[in-house]
């Protein structure tokens, strides 16, 4: 079994749009799945739609947007009109033979197609359901349409980011949505190993709200040992310092000294040893409480450099550190080169490939994204009873 990537054989069913289902979809597919994208006819996801940029292929023919192609890499897609019986017939069909289901409609809609978890377990006992909606399948908010810049607000993630005086401040990803399709595929899996082990399916039920709160991690702790909400700090850091931006005199660096040794080896190679030495900063307490003070006296330093200096001088002492890229900087990175992160799919889109390596290959399908409705000839005579007579 050497060589087969660990979902192959694995068949799911995508009736997903945007980004956290699709996420997850594809990443089933580059972990080996094969994953069926199930699109209105009509337009299809409408990420299609969300440019400019749109993928132009060598010969000039126009894709669907970048934004699509991100995150839907390695499926098939089928086009079909659920509100037609005989399409919904199709749906039902390829239900029989999914081990996966993902969806995003509003709660109560897949239930209403005669698509929900309890009909699809009658046909299949072991089939892993997975219901992704912005607050989850109860309580007051199960209604709300859900969207990953409203969650970021809610969940209190937008609080503690941005500037210590500025504006509340979203990420420059909708990063409910990808952190919300990881949680789908960990709990997809896991299902998956219980449908084997078992016999038995599962139902799982999981909101951008939750995911995006959840994942607040140390803050959330912050939070709960103080009864105090933390604040934005800008890039610094609730709990270690220097763990922060520094400027230097053509650009900025980020500096992480996660622990006093770190910062000792930091004061050396800025020439200031008694500066380590000093009460107000030789513990990791003393210097959060002494935050503005340290601040200061390191950028008066810092500005002495340039930025590839001191990324060299930290790196060989030891200090963590690391530039602050643009995305093109960041394609070009040596060590993302050598990783080769960029791939190009089939009809030579560009795409970047899943971030897993598994028995020393990437993880990763290199099937283009799929134009709306490309497979559904081939996957309507693979469904059970074929196409439902009009």
């Amino acid at each position: 079994m050497s060589g087969h990537k660990p979902l192959e054989g694995i068949k799911v069913l995508e009736f997903a749009r945007v980004l956290a289902g699709p996420w997850a979809g594809q990443l089933l597919a580059d972990l080996g799945a094969d994953v069926i994208k199930v699109e209105n006819p009509v337009g299809g996801d409408e990420t299609r739609h969300w440019g400019p940029p749109f993928i132009e292929d060598p010969h000039g023919a126009t894709h669907s947007a970048a934004y699509f192609h991100s995150c839907n890499r390695g499926k098939r897609s089928v086009a079909l009109d659920l509100k037609k019986t005989a399409d919904l017939e199709v749906a039902k069909a390829l239900c029989v033979k999914a081990d996966v289901i993902i969806e995003n409609f509003k709660v109560g809609t897949m239930e209403r197609l005669g698509l929900g978890f309890d009909s699809a377990k009658a046909v299949k006992p072991g089939i892993v359901f997975c219901s992704i909606t912005g607050f989850g399948q109860t309580g007051p908010y199960k209604d709300r349409a859900g969207y990953d810049f409203i969650i970021q607000g809610m969940s209190g993630f937008m609080s503690i980011t941005g500037e210590k005086d500025g504006d509340p401040m979203k990420a420059g990803v909708a990063i409910t949505d990808i952190l919300t399709g990881l949680y789908a595929v960990s709990a997809i899996n896991a299902a998956l190993i219980k449908a084997l082990k078992f016999g038995t399916g599962s139902h799982i039920d999981i909101s951008l709200l939750e995911v995006m709160s959840a994942t607040l991690a140390n803050q959330n702790m912050n939070f709960l040992a103080t009864g105090m909400s933390p604040v934005r700090l800008g890039n610094a850091h609730p709990n270690i310092a220097p763990y922060q931006v520094v400027p230097t005199s053509d650009g900025h660096i980020i500096i992480a000294a996660g622990n006093d040794g770190q910062f000792q080896r930091l004061c050396a190679l800025l020439e200031v040893e008694m500066l380590g030495k000093d009460p107000r900063f030789s513990t990791n307490p003393a210097r959060i409480e002494n935050r503005e003070a340290l601040t200061g006296s390191l950028e008066k330093l810092t500005r002495l450099w340039t930025r590839d200096a001191l990324v060299k001088a930290c790196t060989e002492k030891g200090v963590p550190v690391g530039p602050i890229n643009t995305i093109g900087d960041m394609f070009a990175d040596t060590q993302i080169e050598a990783r080769v992160l960029q791939i190009n799919t089939t009809n030579d889109i560009p795409g970047v490939r899943s971030p897993l390596f598994i028995d020393g290959k990437p993880a990763s399908n290199l099937r283009s994204s799929p134009s709306l409705g490309q497979h559904t000839e081939e996957i309507v005579r693979q469904a059970p009873n074929g196409w439902p007579a009009q």
